[in-house]
């Protein structure tokens, strides 16, 4: 069935100027609205290491004037942000082409058929491919309980293990280790990573003597390199290894079918990648394999067409949704309309079908971060939000009176959107998760108001400075707390013992902030923001943009390791809560991968809409 698409609009032009400048805030005022939370430690621009985390306090920005300066006058600036291109018409009238009674059946049918083989016998070879094409195929979430007791069961064998090590089983080994990992298999200690180190430097030796490159083991070896956590250096020097071999391997020896994963990781490991974009490119890569299991790629392709259509039911919701509280044309026409980009978002953090209730809320969520975040960096003058600040701090209708009116109308769908959320979660689970969200809004805004005096003051931060309150005002922490406080699993004791915000919180943001750093930092400051991390780096160390966004690149490095650490020893969270504080830096990378693909949204951020969302695989 043809798919009817809207027009893909021109790049967007540049943003105005600030034409003049607003008030700056009194003392008592700083002090009184002053955050009260611990942000995460000073990152050593030399060492990338962390020394004792410290409070954020007015007192330490040291330019910062305390006088009023109002202009009679005065202008706003303007982002000039294009509309979508994703009109409510056009979402209402999406086909729902997935959810008739015979394709349920169909799909029972074939999770029955891939459920016996898999509690079938075989060899380990097979059995780590069956679960890893699984899991890579968007299937993995139908098997969960099944996929952890088989890795379970061969990760605990000294006999499976002794036979990897004794035939220098590179490729069996370094994917079960990856899929450990992966899982989370916490009984897998047996599996140690000196073994793997020494099964990949006894291949390495071969490769020198007999010019013979084991081309699968080190695919498989280069994608569990990026699963280390920090002083694993030795998988780390495998992994470049790999790579460096991979990259120039003659492709004349190679099928077609290996080249193209071959290409495909080097581009970006998968341990990196936005996992349902992932998905739709595996399941054409894998129907193109010699030896592809008819059954596994029939039930990949109808469960991905039945789960968009789940997509499309609550994207036409969700858009009537924007379109009544009509924040956009109801006098904050500044702001940027991205309803459908706000929910590849919530997809990109939970794509599961039966994650609906967060993916719904954190569409809501997102939505109201970008206009807020419009309104702090863009709209707003320093004495509006001083008064916006605190009227989120004290969550009260009341305080918003003297706002101007597109700041009411932002408050007041603020708050009876937060309303509709607890109470609806609380009607069903009796717990008010209302006092975490206000919290999570708090926090945001009081960081943005921190990013709105630098930017009013002229004032450049430290490299430091920047990061400790930049982690938060990319809006990390509100799409994790959402997730923790709509888990199915949550609990009267698990809302007790929130802990705002843990380092592995504060990793899982740190590196959504420098990934939006390296796509959107040219056009933000082209129209006047507060300098980023790259420009902050650069007046701080006297080097050129290349310099600075190379050492961005490596923190990002480290940040993942220090997230893929704090995973394997933060066992107590559920797993929808684990899976987003990974989703949203891989999130984060695809739509920043070429550029602001949020903010200006490209040809990439539609395309990706287009096959995610709007257009079924043909089967």
């Amino acid at each position: 069935m043809a798919v009817q698409l809207p027009p893909l609009l021109f790049p967007f032009s540049k943003k105005q100027p600030l034409l003049s400048s607003s008030s700056s805030p009194s003392l008592p005022i700083l002090q009184r609205i002053m955050i009260n939370f611990h942000p995460i430690s000073c990152i050593s621009t030399a060492t990338a290491t962390s020394s004792p985390a410290r409070r954020i306090n007015f007192h330490h920005i040291r330019c910062l004037s305390t006088a009023s300066a109002t202009s009679p006058s005065l202008a706003r600036r303007t982002a000039n942000y294009k509309p979508t291109i994703w009109d409510d018409s056009y979402i209402q009238s999406l086909p729902i082409e997935f959810m008739e009674e015979k394709y349920k059946y169909q799909r029972e049918k074939l999770m029955e058929e891939v459920r016996f083989l898999i509690n079938q016998q075989h060899s380990l070879t097979e059995q780590l491919e069956l679960v890893d094409t699984l899991c890579q195929l968007g299937l993995g979430y139908h098997f969960a309980a099944e996929i952890n007791n088989l890795l379970s069961s061969i990760s605990s064998s000294m006999k499976n293990i002794n036979n990897l090590i004794e035939n220098n089983n590179l490729q069996d080994f370094a994917l079960l280790f990856r899929l450990v990992r992966e899982h989370d298999i916490h009984n897998a200690s047996i599996l140690r990573l000196d073994d793997l180190i020494s099964c990949f430097k006894k291949v390495e030796e071969i490769f020198k003597h007999k010019k013979q490159l084991d081309v699968k083991g080190m695919l498989n070896l280069y994608e569990a390199s990026f699963l280390a956590m920090e002083g694993e250096d030795e998988l780390d020097e495998a992994g470049k290894f790999a790579m460096k071999h991979l990259k120039y391997h003659d492709r004349s020896l190679l099928s077609p079918q290996l080249v193209e994963q071959i290409e495909h990781a080097l581009e970006l490991p998968l341990h990196w990648r936005m996992s349902r974009l992932h998905t739709r490119w595996f399941i054409d890569a894998y129907g193109r394999q010699k030896n592809f299991n008819p059954t596994l790629l029939e039930f990949a392709k109808l469960d991905f067409n039945m789960v968009q259509s789940i997509y499309k039911i609550e994207l036409q919701e969700l858009s009537r949704w924007w379109r009544n509280v009509n924040v956009v044309h109801g006098g904050l026409n500044f702001v940027r309309d991205r309803l459908v980009e706000n929910y590849l978002w919530a997809i990109g953090f939970t794509f599961q079908p039966q994650l609906w209730r967060i993916r719904k809320a954190m569409t809501q969520i997102i939505s109201l971060i970008t206009t807020i975040d419009d309104i702090y960096d863009i709209y707003g003058t320093l004495d509006e939000l001083k008064l916006f600040t605190n009227a989120i701090e004290e969550w009260n209708i009341a305080a918003t009176q003297e706002l101007p009116d597109y700041m009411k109308k932002c408050l007041t769908t603020l708050f009876n959107t937060m309303d509709d959320i607890a109470s609806s979660f609380s009607k069903e689970k009796e717990l008010d998760i209302l006092p975490c969200l206000k919290r999570m809004w708090a926090d945001l805004c009081k960081a943005h108001f921190i990013e709105a005096m630098w930017y009013h003051n002229g004032y450049t931060p430290t490299f430091d400075e920047y990061l400790d309150n930049a982690w938060v005002t990319i809006s990390g922490i509100c799409a994790l707390t959402t997730t923790y406080c709509l888990s199915d699993d949550l609990t009267f004791e698990a809302i007790k013992s929130l802990e705002f915000y843990p380092p592995i919180v504060r990793y899982s943001c740190m590196l959504f902030r420098l990934y939006d750093d390296l796509g959107t930092c040219t056009a933000e400051i082209q129209r006047g923001d507060v300098p980023k991390s790259i420009q902050c780096y650069m007046k701080e160390k006297n080097v050129s943009e290349t310099t600075a966004r190379d050492y961005i690149s490596c923190l990002i490095r480290i940040y993942w390791k220090k997230l893929n650490k704090e995973l394997t020893i933060s066992s107590k969270y559920v797993e929808s809560f684990r899976k987003v504080l990974v989703d949203i830096p891989r999130t984060a990378q695809c739509f920043y991968q070429y550029g602001d693909g949020y903010g200006e949204p490209d040809l990439e951020t539609r395309e990706r809409i287009i096959c995610m969302i709007i257009k079924p695989i043909s089967l």
